[in-house]
């Protein structure tokens, strides 16, 4: 593949990368620490907030991974902004620290104390001041990270502990991007995750109304979570009302080609061409979705379409 084969918009440019970035959570188990990732140059510049998934790694499911995809954002115009959440194995905490073991409602909180305290942030980051973009904000997740963002783009669940709805769409988000990312819950959760994960048992897509593309692999059977096979990770894209993008790739397994890291091991359809996919059309649909009357992913869109030879195909509604 080019490098222009699914353009991402714009030429790339040099990235800064800062970490630990410490946010003080006087009410979390630690403190929130964050990895910033940014052009050096440039102002105006939209945010994209990356949540991590829950691999069996010790350090991808941190601030560490995902390299592929902030590197790449941030080169193309993005200010990239990774917590590390209290799921992480780099955190260790004690299995019944409140939320364990996936912490799927401190995730969410985590996104929104970021946006909270933007200003502490650029504070911490010096060059970084004055050039974020607070109005253009989207959310990118993988597998349970896409979780965590579909609850910021509106998704609901009922929380097992005391059965009240939560809802906790934030709508400061105005764009999303669900890798991998877990369908609905009942008859379609394997016995495994029904019994060890019961928040996954009542996902409700149906009033998740932000502008989202969702990624999925037609291999990505999931068969510790769900019954229903590469199908379940469609619903986010299926059940949700309002305008939705689903990239379908070809061959791809859970690891989307290898989005969590550079050559991880882990990652059972190694494949860089379909991460260059994967880090091209994300680029260029958040441009788009970010700036009225950029044309990036229709261009994206229409190179996919002209492949003799694509890695996978897109559909809209």
């Amino acid at each position: 593949m080019s490098e222009s084969t699914y353009p991402a918009g714009n030429s790339p440019t040099q990235v800064l990368s800062v970490s630990p970035v410490v946010l003080p959570a006087p009410d979390r188990a630690v403190d929130l620490e964050l990895r910033i990732s940014a052009p050096v140059t440039g102002g105006e510049l939209p945010i994209i907030l990356l949540s991590h998934g829950h691999g069996p790694s010790n350090n991808l499911s941190s601030l560490n991974g995902y390299a592929p995809l902030a590197n790449f954002w941030a080169a193309h115009g993005f200010v990239v902004i990774q917590p590390t959440h209290l799921s992480s194995r780099t955190l260790s905490l004690p299995p019944d620290t409140p939320g364990a073991p996936l912490y799927w409602r401190s995730r969410a909180a985590d996104m929104t104390r970021i946006l909270d305290h933007l200003d502490v942030i650029e504070a911490a980051v010096p060059q970084l001041l004055g050039r974020l973009d607070r109005s253009r904000v989207a959310v990118a997740g993988h597998s349970m990270g896409g979780h965590t963002a579909s609850l910021l783009l509106g998704a609901r669940l009922t929380d097992p502990d005391d059965g009240t709805e939560v809802n906790l769409a934030e709508p400061r988000i105005r764009a999303g991007v669900l890798l991998a990312a877990p369908g609905r819950g009942g008859d379609a959760l394997s016995a495994y995750a029904a019994e060890n994960y019961p928040f996954f048992l009542t996902t409700d897509f149906s009033q998740m109304t932000t502008p989202t593309l969702v990624v999925v692999g037609d291999k990505d059977s999931s068969t510790h979570l769900t019954v229903r096979g590469p199908d379940w990770h469609l619903d986010p894209y299926l059940l949700s009302p309002g305008r939705k993008d689903l990239l379908t790739l070809f061959g791809a397994e859970h690891g989307l080609g290898g989005i969590s890291g550079y050559d991880v091991a882990e990652t059972t359809d190694e494949n860089p061409e379909r991460v260059s996919a994967v880090q091209r059309l994300t680029s260029a649909y958040l441009r788009s979705q970010l700036h009225a009357g950029d044309s990036a992913w229709q261009a994206a869109r229409d190179a996919l379409a002209a492949d003799p030879d694509p890695l996978g195909r897109v559909e809209s509604k």
